[in-house]
């Protein structure tokens, strides 16, 4: 006959829950080893659920070094900020237009992020496409150096 409900629950409650004499179960050698011992044998389907890497490492991470990091600003940043950077001496006016070097400022590359409704010069080693279509919409200039 088949079994229906598994021995276990059937047997909760009992003292030796099928087990037969409890003296049986109670050495080292039924528990399985300690720590990772049996990994890839009787323990093997803890080790693949939890322990995924465990025959060593995987992947590749790029040396940080040849990793360039950008650190860009908007140019609703400036456009805010324009006035503040005037009175810092950190830009300057020539006529109506804005003259900023943005490597100055601490940053490397000018993103189109916001409106502008000013007219910027803007010096700066990068430029997005958007952010240089902005600027010359309103007769402003994008320099790269």
């Amino acid at each position: 006959m088949i079994r229906t409900k598994r021995k276990i629950n059937k047997q909760r409650g009992s003292r030796s829950v099928g087990g037969g004499c409890t003296k049986k179960r109670r050495g080292a050698g039924n528990k399985g080893g300690k720590g990772k011992a049996g990994a890839s044998k009787q323990h093997w389907t803890w080790t693949a659920k939890f322990d995924p890497d465990h025959y060593g490492k995987h992947g590749f991470k790029r040396p940080q070094k040849m990793i360039k990091k950008v650190n860009p600003v908007n140019l609703s940043y400036l456009e805010e900020k324009a006035d503040e950077l005037i009175e810092s001496g950190k830009a300057s006016k020539d006529g109506d237009s804005i003259v900023i070097d943005v490597t100055e400022l601490g940053f490397d590359k000018v993103l189109a992020k916001g409106k502008i409704s000013k007219t910027f010069i803007i010096s700066s080693p990068k430029f997005s496409a958007s952010a240089v279509e902005k600027i010359e919409e309103l007769g402003g200039e994008a320099i790269e150096l």
